[in-house]
């Protein structure tokens, strides 16, 4: 970390019991969750939905910065649909996502500028960003 950088947020948790057919817990206690695989019949959640879930949160706080830049809010109806899909390629893990992004009733200009910004802002794309494959839409 740089000497300069300010930390907002520091989001703690330990997972046991086998990782992905384990358990997640916050320190704050705040979360609480099972964890399942892929596929399986267990009832948690995986890796893959909370990533999803995390990025789209932060991507819409990034457009909602932008828009508060240029004077505008987002619409109530506006969210995002994320996937992220946990890839295998000739045994090689990795991840690949795409980001469906509504905004109803703003211009399509402005929408893709907001999206455009966010995509720049939001650190969840930040650390995605010639990591991971990712396609961006505004539908």
């Amino acid at each position: 970390m740089r000497d300069t950088t300010t930390v907002l947020y520091t989001g703690k948790t330990r997972t046991t019991s086998g990782g992905r057919d384990g358990a997640a817990r916050s320190s704050d206690g705040r979360l609480d969750i099972q964890l399942s695989s892929p596929g399986s019949k267990g009832a948690g959640t995986n890796p893959e939905q909370l990533f999803a879930a995390g990025w789209s949160a932060c991507f819409i706080g990034a457009m909602g910065l932008a828009a508060g830049k240029l004077g505008l809010k987002l619409p109530p109806e506006a969210h995002v649909d994320a996937e992220v899909d946990l890839c295998n390629l000739n045994g090689a893990y990795f991840l690949q996502a795409r980001l469906d992004v509504h905004l109803p009733g703003l211009p399509a200009e402005i929408a893709q500028a907001l999206v455009a910004a966010a995509h720049q802002t939001c650190p969840y794309s930040k650390a995605t960003q010639g990591n991971i494959d990712v396609d961006i839409r505004v539908l």
